[in-house]
């Protein structure tokens, strides 16, 4: 058996998680979850899967389920960390191991809040019935993004990834917001910091990510 992921190919957390299995080398079979018909809201989904209703889900080859998107992407890592793309220090290099936790607590914290803000504005907002975009939240998304990668520049401009001169799965997690992000024409949010262009065209040149964004992104 295969790991399973349930979710839907074209969507932002999915993604993230592709991304890395991708970058592993793990084989995987992906359960399309009837987002229109709001499966991932049934009373089974919740009982099973997700408490909150929401994918990606992993269920592994032994039965064991997973949740949540950054998780699951540190999850697949640790159990297949003897192949694939090495994308976590070792727990022994102390200070190597803080900085990876600390460069994900960036995108988690930081670049997340502008650049989810700025995809629920221009996209989700609509998808799920909610409204116009609000040109004073998108204003403010788009500010806090601005600022988060000017704070990327200082640190990328001192190493080639934010936790150092290794790829790790914190600079991974960035790929799928920021590129729906650049996808809207926030290009310039990225392009106005050199260091930080430059990282984030190293992302999307990778072969893991091209394998995921062939797919392209869909509206559930």
């Amino acid at each position: 058996m295969v790991i399973k992921i349930h979710g839907i190919h074209g969507t932002t957390c999915t993604q993230r998680v592709l991304t890395i299995l991708y970058e592993k080398d793990v084989p995987y079979e992906l359960i399309p979850v009837d987002w229109r018909n709001m499966e991932h809201k049934s009373e089974d989904f919740i009982k099973y899967f997700h408490p909150f209703g929401r994918v990606p889900v992993l269920e592994d080859d032994d039965g064991f389920i997973l949740f949540e998107s950054r998780a699951i992407a540190k999850y697949i890592d640790k159990k297949y960390g003897a192949q694939g793309t090495k994308l976590t220090p070792d727990e022994g290099d102390l200070k190597g191991y803080a900085l990876y936790e600390q460069a994900c607590m960036l995108e988690n914290i930081y670049f997340d809040k502008g650049a989810f803000g700025l995809a629920w504005e221009n996209v989700f907002k609509r998808q799920k019935g909610d409204g116009e975009p609000d040109g004073v939240m998108v204003a403010k998304h788009a500010a806090q993004l601005d600022e988060t990668l000017a704070v990327y520049e200082r640190i990328l401009s001192e190493r080639k990834y934010l936790a150092g001169d290794e790829l790790t799965l914190a600079d991974l997690f960035h790929l799928p917001y920021g590129v729906m992000v650049r996808d809207l024409g926030y290009t310039s949010i990225f392009e106005d910091y050199p260091h930080v262009a430059k990282w984030f065209d190293g992302l999307m040149a990778r072969e893991s990510w091209k394998q995921v964004a062939s797919f392209g992104f869909r509206k559930p």
